[in-house]
């Protein structure tokens, strides 16, 4: 499960260190380049929750594979793309196998760990696969981008995910499927059209204006489609987002935490990458390396945010994240400039990336505590929804306030940059604010034997330690 985490953070950054050569090689504009994350992101975000109800219901294992499948098709399809958009759809189902992918991988761990110092632990093991997934993203994607050209990148995750496939069916409980329970398909269509209306319309603002008849009535139109959503899964008999969830308060505020975590932590990867390349004009293989300390670091922050919510709970745990995390990103800001160099920036990185790592921990264990055995796959999704949307609509205005100065020479470039960090910044707090609803470990203790049980390992289970 860790190595799968590991494949899908190792493309995450891989794509970003790949985006120059991709843009200049298949003709993206400046504006429609991004559409290379956010695709991923759409897809991602639209189909997460029909992938967490599919690991309820049909066989955690059996999401996991057909994932796997699909991001490995994905790829194959992304490296042979010879035009922008067939590698756009490339990544719509790298990010539809990355739905089913991460639902089915977190409620395995949350059903197979017991709730306290055991999940916490795992949760903190495959949080820092990601973070090595990260490192060995960013220097490999330089590498493969430098040797091979930008197709590499693609063409790597194709074996990985094979091999993640065997494993799966010799290490994974098979888990049985759920019968006399249905999917709520209207449901997905109708949250998937919604969101992906609001964050094309966010995306597309900057080029077309936001006072457009067409940008409002993309934007108007996203918000009543998921306002239509929500109405149905109140009255819906299998709902795909049952909302008893949001009355746990732990996973409520994990979720607004993951999503405003998303749209300004996993923000910087892009203005890092941007500064790196277009202003310090490293070239693919010199940024790949300057993302190792990141990646490194951030490994070192999940390690910290597991015992840090052994002592003081998820709510210190993520308060402190977020803490450093605007801490670096001020710092990002401030020591960014149009004749700069690489190592001041190591400051800004060593607040930014142990931040990161701290508050990751924190914010899937708040995600899963308290939640039923059966809802652990739509919990793990709800989350990831709320991530990958975030990462998606937090890209798209960030990148909307830094454009207009894309335009001028490279101290105006330089400028936006830094105001996009800024307010990456000032969210971060908002991130803190939100983070004190989180129950206090004294406060939460009394409740815990009212938590649902968690099931008994069994011998299958068993090769889960």
């Amino acid at each position: 499960m860790a190595f799968a985490q590991l494949i899908a953070a190792l493309d995450y950054n891989i794509v970003y260190v790949a985006l120059p050569d991709i843009g200049r090689e298949l003709g993206f504009s400046a504006q429609t380049l991004q559409w290379v994350v956010s695709a991923y992101a759409l897809a991602f975000g639209g189909f997460l929750l029909l992938g967490g109800r599919a690991a309820d219901l049909l066989g955690r294992r059996n999401m996991f594979v057909l994932a796997l499948v699909l991001y490995g098709g994905g790829s194959l399809i992304g490296g042979l793309a010879t035009s922008p958009g067939l590698l756009v759809a490339a990544r719509a189902i790298q990010g539809l196998g990355g739905a089913l992918l991460v639902p089915a991988t977190l409620s395995l761990i949350s059903t197979n760990f017991q709730e306290g110092p055991e999940r916490t632990r795992a949760l903190a093991i495959w949080g820092g696969a990601g973070a090595g997934g990260l490192a060995l993203g960013s220097l490999l994607g330089g590498v493969l981008t430098n040797w091979f050209g930008w197709e590499s990148v693609f063409y790597v995750n194709v074996p990985l995910a094979a091999i993640v496939i065997i494993g799966a069916y010799a290490f994974l409980p098979a888990g049985g499927r759920v019968t006399g329970r249905s999917f709520d398909i209207p449901g997905a269509v109708i949250a998937t059209t919604g969101v992906s209306a609001v964050v094309f319309g966010l995306v597309q603002g900057p080029e077309i204006g936001w006072g457009s008849p067409y940008t409002i009535a993309t934007l108007a139109g996203g918000a009543v489609l998921l306002a239509v959503f929500l109405a149905m899964q109140a009255r819906t008999a299998d709902p795909l987002l049952p909302l008893s969830l949001f009355r746990n308060r732990s996973h409520a505020t994990a979720v607004a935490i993951t999503f405003i975590f998303m749209g300004t932590f996993g923000s910087q990867y892009y203005f890092f990458t941007v500064y790196l390349q277009d202003v310090l004009k490293f070239d693919a293989l010199e940024t790949g390396l300057g993302f190792l300390p990141l990646a490194v670091l951030n490994v070192v922050g999940t390690k910290a945010g597991e015992k840090m919510v052994g002592r003081s709970g998820a709510r210190g745990t993520m308060i402190t994240g977020l803490l450093l995390g605007t801490v670096g990103m001020v710092l990002f800001a401030l020591l960014m400039s149009s004749d700069g160099s690489y190592a001041p920036l190591l400051a800004a990185i060593v607040f930014l990336s142990i931040g990161q790592g701290i508050t990751w921990t924190g914010m899937w264990v708040a995600a899963s505590t308290g939640v039923a055995p059966e809802q652990q796959g739509v919990a793990s999704a709800t989350a990831s929804t709320s991530q990958q949307i975030g990462s998606a609509v937090g890209l798209a205005v960030l990148v909307a306030i830094a454009a207009p100065a894309s335009r001028s020479g490279t101290a105006d470039f330089v400028g936006g940059l830094q105001t996009a960090v800024y307010v990456s910044a000032a969210l971060t707090l908002i991130g803190v604010l939100i983070a004190f609803a989180l129950p206090s470990p004294k406060a939460s203790a009394p409740a815990s034997p009212e938590l649902p049980p968690q099931p008994q390992k069994t011998a299958t289970d068993s090769t889960m330690g």
